[in-house]
């Protein structure tokens, strides 16, 4: 999730952890730890696709987490002890405000690290890695607590429970878009190789489903408020890697998208998007891997991360889709030209 929401998230933590002892200095304290996680984003490790994969590694990771909070709070108490605070309730507050953060984030479709250093990339993949609907109850509850200090602790705990009741309607909300998925897929004769889920940008409304099938994937949006349940696909060429050995860092970005990964050619360079993050033709991530020689011969390179440029397609049909209006297609006027055909048109 953003910084915004993992600092309100740690200082409401501390808020209710701290019960009568809590402070504006709690929750500062809280904020800060609950962006301490996100520290790594300054750690370069070498290149931009280990860079991607890597990051909400170790710093992610219940495994360090844990035993950083018992030397983090014992470190506090032999340098500066905090008056009226025992070892174990500082500690439980240290341990709780860090790892929130992490399994908060397991909640978003990037993939987290949770047991590193075990292999492995969590992900629930459903809030998107902003949702006001989330952070609000959070920065209301320090606003209010702090304008009413007694009651400081008792509103950071409701916050708690209003925001972790927004999460499970999430997962209830892609349960229920899972099974229109299932069940469109199956009319229109599509055979899955996988499918991905996640919210589109800013809500748990209206649903991006990604599904691979061989060399082409399907994409298409669906709404819980839509009335009819079938999900209209649009088909579009998922390609493949034109060499005979597969690099690397091509393995590793494949292991980091459970291989929602698409593969094209822009002006003499294979470029390698992955599919989860972003929108149609608007992909978040997207990497150089080869460029072609002067004898039209790919020659792999150190991946490059592209800039992602200019936003395609009208956003302004976004909330019209998400309300239901099942009247905007499945590519949602973001597909950029030419666009993919959808099941009925689709002969190959």
């Amino acid at each position: 999730m953003d910084s915004i929401t993992q600092a309100a998230l740690g200082a409401t933590v501390a808020g209710a952890m701290a019960g009568k002892r809590c402070n504006g200095k709690v929750l500062l304290a809280g904020a800060l730890l609950g962006t301490l996680p996100d520290l790594d984003v300054f750690i370069d490790y070498g290149d931009d696709i280990s860079n991607t994969v890597k990051h909400r590694g170790f710093s992610h990771s219940l495994l360090i987490l844990l035993p950083f909070s018992l030397l983090l709070a014992g470190l506090i108490q032999r340098v500066k002890p905090v008056a009226n605070w025992s070892f174990s309730r500082l500690w439980l507050l240290i341990a709780a405000c860090l790892i929130t953060h992490p399994l908060l984030d397991n909640f978003t479709s990037y993939g987290t690290q949770l047991l590193w250093p075990i292999a492995g990339y969590f992900s629930l993949s459903s809030v998107f890695i902003i949702d006001p609907l989330y952070t609000l109850p959070l920065l209301i509850a320090i606003g209010f607590g702090l304008a009413r200090k007694s009651a400081l602790s008792r509103y950071c705990a409701i916050a708690l429970c209003v925001s972790s009741m927004y999460l499970g309607w999430s997962l209830a909300a892609k349960a229920y878009i899972e099974q229109r998925a299932a069940a469109s897929l199956d009319t229109l004769g599509i055979n899955a190789d996988a499918v991905f889920i996640t919210p589109t940008p800013f809500n748990t409304l209206l649903w991006r489903i990604v599904v691979l099938d061989g060399e082409r994937y399907w994409e298409g949006l669906a709404s819980v408020l839509d009335a009819e349940q079938e999900v209209e696909f649009i088909a579009q060429r998922r390609g493949s890697w034109p060499l005979p050995v597969e690099p690397e860092h091509l393995q590793a970005l494949k292991t980091f998208t459970h291989g929602f990964v698409r593969f094209d050619q822009q002006d003499k360079q294979l470029v390698v998007a992955d599919l989860r993050l972003g929108m149609f033709g608007n992909l978040a991530f997207k990497f150089v891997f080869a460029e072609q020689d002067s004898a039209g011969q790919w020659q792999p390179i150190v991946p490059t991360r592209l800039a992602q440029g200019e936003l395609k397609g009208d956003f302004s049909k976004l909330k019209d889709r998400a309300l239901g209006d099942q009247q905007i297609n499945a590519s949602l006027d973001l597909c950029p030209s030419p666009c993919g055909l959808n099941a009925s048109q689709l002969n190959d």
